[in-house]
């Protein structure tokens, strides 16, 4: 008989009942160090006061209306937004997922406008990963994600990471519409892309007349130091979809755009019923409010500097687990020799949560509230997890 909720996930054996910051609470009542966040989710951590505070004035007065009327906290999220960002205009959504699907409609609606029709090619890259929607599998186009959910999305081109030579080729061609990537690949193995890479891109881009279209879903709201993680390449996309934490938790997500980009988008082009509402904006806002801070900004990178340096101590101590670091700010990821997805069940039974991912890798996404103390529990826990991998192996 098939469970009641569908089982489509490989769950861990643990049910957490609370949290508070960087720690989880199971049933059992033993607590753990959280390195997950939720997928990058939890960016502020676990019930932080400013964001229970949002939510709970917010539902105390109005949930939801639709976006048939004016939404305040929606129009102050927005602001706040375009005012920290490249941005023009800004619609939200309650996912990434969702952003993809718009940010695919938004470019290919600009050409369309523009008299060219045939103008629908999306550029996408090998690793990448933008949801699990018909336009996110089509887009991200691997055999794992695909395989029996044909036919898939048409309209897209599939390159290596880094092979330079075809995209210029394929940036040439007179069908494409877009070319969409992530600064820092999460789900591909904690990969980024180097700042002279992404400013080619923009170079690319601009040439053709094509638009760059950033998935900064997992990367961005602060997770790499600056705000968006395509900010430390001094570039600036034309569509940029973000979700996970900018809504600390909440389900929220957004798909920024210049004017030109979004000049397609016209009313009745786009909905969602649920997407900006008052509940969702009101805990974006208080997000934004702090993590836009460049004081708070200042600080992920210090205490990112501190991980990364304590992190490689632990590589050079574990050569048979560990190979190497990789990654940007507080989206670090360890390369492991031995299996990944070992190394993360291990460390439940030393009270440390970390999240698998493609090419054998680890990721390591705390909350950015993450304390010096926290960082030094949480590389001691992981030196635990290794020194457990050896015995086993011996």
């Amino acid at each position: 008989m098939i469970a009641s909720v569908l089982p489509t996930y490989s769950r861990a054996p643990l049910t957490f009942t609370s949290g508070s910051g960087a720690w989880l609470t199971e049933a059992d009542g033993r607590r753990f160090l959280d390195l997950g966040a939720g997928i990058a989710v939890n960016a502020l951590g676990h019930a932080h006061p400013a964001l229970v505070a949002a939510l709970t004035a917010q539902a105390q007065s109005l949930w939801h209306v639709s976006n048939l009327y004016h939404i305040p906290a929606q129009q102050k999220l927005a602001d706040l937004l375009v005012e920290h960002t490249f941005a023009d205009t800004v619609f939200f959504t309650n996912s990434g997922t969702e952003a993809c699907e718009l940010a695919v409609k938004m470019a290919r609606k600009y050409w369309y406008d523009k008299g060219q029709p045939d103008r629908t090619e999306i550029i996408t890259f090998t690793g990448s990963f933008h949801g699990r929607s018909s336009a996110g599998i089509a887009a991200a186009g691997s055999e794992k994600m695909t395989k029996g959910f044909g036919p898939l999305l048409p309209g897209f081109t599939h390159l290596d990471f880094g092979d330079h030579d075809a995209l210029t080729l394929a940036a040439a061609r007179d069908n494409i519409a877009a070319i969409m990537v992530e600064p820092v690949q999460g789900e591909g193995g904690i990969r980024p892309l180097p700042d002279v890479c992404l400013k080619g891109l923009r170079d690319l881009c601009d040439r053709h007349g094509i638009l760059m279209i950033l998935d900064e879903v997992q990367c961005g709201m602060g997770r790499t130091g600056k705000l968006f993680a395509h900010e430390w390449a001094g570039i600036t996309p034309d569509i940029m979809m973000v979700a996970k934490g900018i809504g600390g938790g909440f389900p929220l997500g957004a798909v920024l755009a210049n004017e030109n980009a979004a000049s397609g988008m016209s009313a009745g082009t786009h909905g969602s019923t649920y997407g900006g509402n008052p509940l969702a904006c009101a805990v974006g806002c208080a997000v934004m409010e702090i993590v836009a801070d460049p004081a708070f900004l200042a600080e992920v990178n210090r205490k990112a500097g501190l991980l990364r340096q304590k992190l490689e101590g632990l590589v050079a101590a574990h050569p048979d687990v560990f190979v190497a670091v990789r990654g940007s700010g507080l989206m670090l990821g360890l390369k492991c020799k031995a299996t990944n997805t070992d190394i993360v069940k291990a460390g439940y039974d030393q009270g440390v949560l970390t999240v698998p991912a493609a090419d054998n890798v680890i990721r390591l996404l705390p909350p950015l509230t993450i304390t010096d103390e926290e960082i030094g529990q949480a590389v001691a826990r992981l030196d635990a997890v290794a020194l457990h991998m050896q015995s086993e192996d011996a």
